[in-house]
């Protein structure tokens, strides 16, 4: 007697619309509690705390906000652990379109992740060294305060390290959802050009970091549209009807055990 066949299940389905855009839509969620989480931790919390070459006044920060920062430490973490669920969901979607494709998005999303849950402990020791008085007392208020200082240095170069490898995962994103037709080819186009522009960024972060200052803002515009295009079509629309692309149904194959 065969098993039961499904979504999860251990063999190969055939999914018919009503499925690929529930699974779409599992994705879609997923995905928002990335970009809730994400843009809490990296783009609010980051940010207000940590003022770079100025030990003194990010020491201050941590210590003010202390409750703040532990928020963003969760944050960070929860980031970490829904962005692989998003990126193992999409292959599930995905994957009939290009397999090899689909593993290197999983790989550059896991080892983005893993950077992420390691460089949230610099955060929460800095934030133990700002707010235990033994390092005070041991170290002064000058030497503690450089040590927080060099902790979130490290947590913020991790972070850009990190964003290496997510923005690696939206090329081989943009090439599956022209590929399988099931996402308009226009959005597949945006995100593979988002990694050139989230690489661009980070390059010059390291190499030039003035420049990258200056021009920062441009260089966000392309992953930003890029990347709240695919959630809202997850969420909203799911995947392409027939009317728009030519759907068939899709093998999905169980993960690699």
């Amino acid at each position: 007697m065969n098993a039961p066949s499904g979504i999860f299940g251990d063999e190969a389905a055939e999914l018919p619309l009503a499925s690929l855009k529930r699974l779409a839509r599992i994705a879609g969620v997923f995905y928002l509690v990335v970009a809730i989480t994400g843009g809490f931790s990296e783009g609010f919390v980051d940010p207000y705390i940590y003022v770079a070459g100025d030990a003194t006044t990010t020491a201050a920060n941590v210590l003010g906000n202390a409750s703040l920062m532990r928020l963003g430490v969760v944050a960070h973490l929860t980031d970490a652990v829904f962005l692989p669920l998003t990126a193992l969901t999409l292959y599930l979607l995905l994957q009939h379109a290009g397999k090899h494709a689909a593993r290197l998005m999983v790989v550059a999303v896991i080892i983005a992740a893993g950077i992420k849950s390691v460089d949230t402990v610099f955060s929460y020791v800095a934030l133990n060294v700002a707010t235990d008085s033994s390092y005070e007392t041991a170290l002064g208020l000058l030497g503690s305060s450089a040590i927080v200082l060099i902790l979130l240095d490290i947590q913020h170069y991790a972070v850009l390290a990190a964003q290496v490898f997510f923005s690696l995962w939206l090329a081989p994103l943009g090439y599956l959802a022209i590929k399988s037709r099931l996402f308009p080819r226009a959005l597949g186009i945006i995100l593979i050009l988002a990694t050139l522009s989230y690489l661009a960024q980070i390059v010059l972060a390291f190499l030039l970091p003035a420049l990258e200052g200056q021009i920062h803002n441009y260089l966000v515009i392309l992953p930003l549209v890029a990347e709240v295009w695919m959630l809202f079509y997850l969420l909203i629309i799911g995947v392409r009807t027939p009317r728009t692309a030519h759907h068939a149904p899709v093998q999905v194959a169980p993960l690699p055990a």
